[in-house]
């Protein structure tokens, strides 16, 4: 068992990720362009878990344009090797206590209906950390999407509490280790 490093994401992290994507369905798969973008010019609102130098874990995501107090997470991605232990609750953690984070006031990601594993993470952060949530329909799949994809709900967490952030943070002291075996 070897302990799992979170940290921003490089340039040289961006294949990998796509190939974690590819691996965790029901997740779509993005150009391995868009992950270098998402490691690269949005790297600080991303993530990578680390064990024994491959990546085992992803968060991706960016700061809404209109709204810049909320961060939208694009993907979560977590290798079943690495699947049981919180890890995709702790990746959100590591990424919403880093400085720069700070005044964020709203998490929000969109999910489909059959993606219990989305919902719990996200439904379960929420009451974990005691965020109010909501959610709607945001893309349908029929005007949206052709029907070719299902439709996809916005779930938004918060107000987030601000002592989120800070060092220190009973969310983030309280934390057991994580380990995986290495991929």
């Amino acid at each position: 068992m070897s302990a799992i490093d979170l940290r921003c994401p490089a340039a040289s992290d961006a294949l990998a990720v796509a190939e974690l994507v590819r691996c965790c369905p029901p997740l779509d798969p993005n150009s391995v362009y868009c992950n270098l973008l998402q490691c690269t010019h949005f790297a600080d609102c991303a993530v990578v878990a680390d064990c024994c130098g491959k990546l085992v874990g992803s968060v991706t995501g960016y700061r809404l344009p209109q709204q810049p107090d909320a961060l939208f997470i694009w993907q979560v991605a977590v290798h079943e090797s690495a699947r049981g232990q919180g890890l995709a609750q702790r990746m959100l953690l590591h990424l919403l206590q880093r400085a720069s984070h700070a005044d964020i006031r709203y998490l929000e990601t969109t999910i489909t209906a059959d993606n219990r594993a989305s919902w719990r993470l996200f439904q379960g952060l929420a009451e974990r950390c005691g965020w109010p949530q909501h959610q709607q329909l945001l893309f349908d799949s029929q005007r949206d999407f052709g029907g070719h994809h299902p439709s996809e709900y916005l779930l938004r967490l918060g107000p987030l509490s601000p002592a989120r952030a800070a060092a220190g943070s009973p969310l983030l002291t309280k934390q057991r280790p994580y380990h995986v075996d290495p991929v």
